[in-house]
């Protein structure tokens, strides 16, 4: 991810971890940047050894140990009980509904069979 900014830049970087949490997704603690980057890479694009780009390798490290530790995790790290809790009480509200309507259903049914004529 690049976010460009200066001094502001970690500010940016802070509200998008903060909108990944809300997201749910797994965001590192990790962060690094690169002062004057321009001068940080050759002509070939790769960047030039330095601590900025020991520190560009230490956030990639950890973003991948991370995967690999929560990828098959992923439904039991966003299971919530506020959300299995609601989720049930949908399901009780939907289950009465069908016991009402099914307890309706049962007394037209009654109904019908006392008050219906029987033929002589």
């Amino acid at each position: 991810m690049q976010v460009s900014g200066g001094a502001q830049s970690f500010n940016a970087v802070n509200t998008l971890h903060l909108l990944g949490r809300w997201m749910r997704m797994i965001t590192i603690p990790n962060q690094s940047s690169v002062a004057k980057a321009y001068q940080e890479f050759d002509a070939n694009g790769r960047m030039k050894p330095s601590s900025f780009y020991d520190r560009v390798v230490d956030v990639c490290e950890e973003l991948v140990k991370f995967t690999l530790l929560t990828r098959d995790a992923s439904a039991y790290l966003v299971d919530r009980y506020s959300e299995r809790k609601e989720e049930a009480e949908k399901l009780d509200q939907r289950v009465k509904l069908k016991s009402i309507w099914a307890s309706g259903i049962v007394g037209i049914l009654r109904r019908c069979e006392t008050e219906t004529p029987t033929s002589s």
